[in-house]
């Protein structure tokens, strides 16, 4: 779209909007930490909602760095009367823990001295930082001229034709600021957020309906048609997600049954190696093939002897009573020898004793000698 044109659009827009709605009240001073943080709620919300968020995070929590450490379901419940509060609760701490990441501190009130591109080019460095709250946060706490434009109002500068596809998903509208002075800025943000709201809470809203028709002809036909075709999108996008999650499933489950053939398979191996292993060592081992063929046997083994077993226990019988006949002719010869030495000693002591009682009596020679007869030779 030219510049020109665009210019002309949002000039009309402002008109009607200063027809069709009021300002709220102004806002109250606050910190440029507080402005931040009013911002994150008054995102796609009402002002009074915003202003009820507020206050509830003051009283519910000690200060800031505590709502920074709380879950996002417990800020979710203190926030419940927020259009979206999860959303909601989930972008106020985001924001929170990455001034706390940028600045150590939550006393921001040091950028507003501060040169003004500075102090944008830090908050702009935040990766969770949305077009919406940065331009509310120049335009309310640091003094700049910005136009917030969130995605209730984007939606209307959509349907008017202001703003195209692209520049819509991107949050920002070439020469917006230029067509809209500074001395306007807060007056056309507020009115315009206002619209915006009440067309995203209520699709059909008289008043909204009637505003973007008499900006541009044919605009609230072209609403509809855009969200028809967003409708669509969300379930073509759902839908997709749900294949994409039933594939996964199914590829799971594929590849489970693949692992259980594959156990089954390497199982069957396993027992068909086994067999022959046996077979090997029966053969190489034989004892282990002795002890296989008696494991084999071992009903009938138990239920008769055979011949061989009776007479090798007979002859294990006699060895035994042998041996022990061995024994006792043994101990018998011993105690015979014993008695035999016993005897032969007896004997000797005798006889010593006989030849000492001869030595000691002389024996007298014989007077009465016999003459003997001797043959004639």
């Amino acid at each position: 779209m030219a510049a020109s044109n665009r210019a002309k659009l949002i000039t009309k827009l402002h008109t009607e909007l200063k027809k069709k709605y009021t300002l709220p009240p102004s806002q109250p001073s606050r910190p440029l930490l507080e402005h931040l943080l009013y911002a994150c709620l008054l995102q796609d919300a009402p002002y009074d909602l915003a202003d009820e968020g507020l206050a509830k995070c003051e009283q519910e929590f000690f200060d800031w760095n505590e709502v920074r450490v709380t879950t996002v379901t417990e800020l979710t419940q203190v926030l419940s009367g927020m259009p979206d509060p999860a959303k909601t609760a989930r972008r106020l701490k985001e924001i929170l823990q990455a001034v706390f990441e940028e600045f150590y501190a939550f006393d921001l009130d040091h950028l507003k001295k501060e040169n003004l591109g500075k102090a944008v080019a830090r908050f702009e460095s935040m990766p969770v930082m949305t077009p919406f709250v940065l331009s509310y946060t120049i335009q309310h706490g640091l003094g700049g001229h910005s136009i917030p434009v969130d995605y209730a109002g984007m939606v209307i500068m959509l349907a008017t034709g202001i703003a195209s596809q692209n520049e819509a998903a991107g949050g920002k509208i070439p020469g917006l600021e230029r067509a809209i002075p500074k001395n306007k800025a807060l007056d056309f943000s507020a009115l315009l957020h206002q619209a915006g709201v009440d067309l995203l809470m209520d699709h059909n809203d008289k008043k909204a309906r009637a505003l973007i028709d008499a900006v541009a002809k044919g605009s609230s036909e072209r609403y509809d048609e855009w969200e028809a075709s967003k409708k669509a999108a969300i379930r073509r996008v759902k839908k997709r997600r749900r294949d994409e999650k039933a594939a996964e499933l199914e590829a799971e489950a594929e590849a489970e049954s693949a692992k259980q053939a594959k156990a089954a398979k390497s199982a069957k191996k396993g027992a068909a190696k086994s067999e022959p292993a046996k077979t090997k060592t029966s053969k190489s081992d034989p004892k282990a093939a002795s002890a296989e063929a008696g494991a084999s046997k071992a009903k009938p083994a138990s239920a008769k002897k055979t011949s061989g077993e009776k007479k090798s226990a007979d002859k294990s019988a006699e060895t035994k009573e042998a041996g022990k006949k061995k024994v006792t002719a043994k101990k018998t010869d011993a105690k015979e020898s014993a008695d035999a030495t016993t005897k032969k000693t007896s004997k000797k002591a005798a006889s010593s004793s006989k030849s000492a009682a001869t030595k000691a009596t002389p024996t007298k020679k014989s007077t009465n000698r016999k003459l003997s007869k001797r043959k004639p030779r």
